[in-house]
């Protein structure tokens, strides 16, 4: 497919790694070229990345299949999966998951992306509910929400959040960013 018909979700060959898009924006700067600036994670390190692709560009579309998983737990470098409607369990180590082994929580819900017959990856969701493990006391006047603190979660992930967050508190983080989003309900 062109570089233009490139979308979310889509997962391309590029460089000679699996990539999954997360954002493509097409640019036609005045008397300039057409481009094509898309955000993409490596699906085998975890990295996220941008690129420019010339309108032109080919893309080499990888044939994909996801499997809907729960996480189950983590023993040392390795995470254990379930599918919910076989039991089958696997388990992926912490190099293929990269930094999305950050947002995984027991019992949350991802798609593991396979790839002729092996997983080289997951799918989260936009948005994942964490619990602040560690953070600095929280304020009670501190209702400006521009001033950040670093704050710990159960994951071990540090986040950015306002300053009337405190310990025990379940927040929203956005898993593309790594961004405090909201307190959750």
């Amino acid at each position: 497919m062109n570089a233009t018909q490139m979308r979310r979700g889509n997962v391309i060959k590029h460089a000679g790694e699996l990539f999954s898009i997360h954002q493509v924006t097409h640019r036609t700067p005045g008397n300039l070229r057409a481009f094509v600036q898309a955000k993409m994670r490596n699906l085998r390190t975890g990295a996220m990345i941008e690129h420019r692709f010339r309108s032109e560009d080919k893309m080499d579309v990888a044939h994909v299949d996801e499997q809907v998983m729960e996480f189950l737990y983590r023993e040392h470098d390795d995470y254990h999966f379930m599918n919910t409607e076989t039991y089958e369990q696997i388990h992926l180590t912490a190099e293929t998951l990269g930094d999305n082994a950050n947002y995984l929580i027991p019992n949350i819900q991802i798609k593991i992306q396979m790839y002729e017959g092996r997983a080289v990856g997951i799918d989260l969701p936009i948005t994942v509910d964490m619990t602040v493990m560690e953070t600095e006391p929280g304020l009670k006047s501190a209702t400006v929400s521009n001033v950040t603190k670093p704050a710990t979660m159960e994951t071990g992930l540090v986040v950015g959040v306002p300053a009337f967050i405190n310990v025990g508190e379940k927040i929203r983080v956005d898993t593309a960013e790594g961004k405090y989003l909201e307190r959750a309900k």
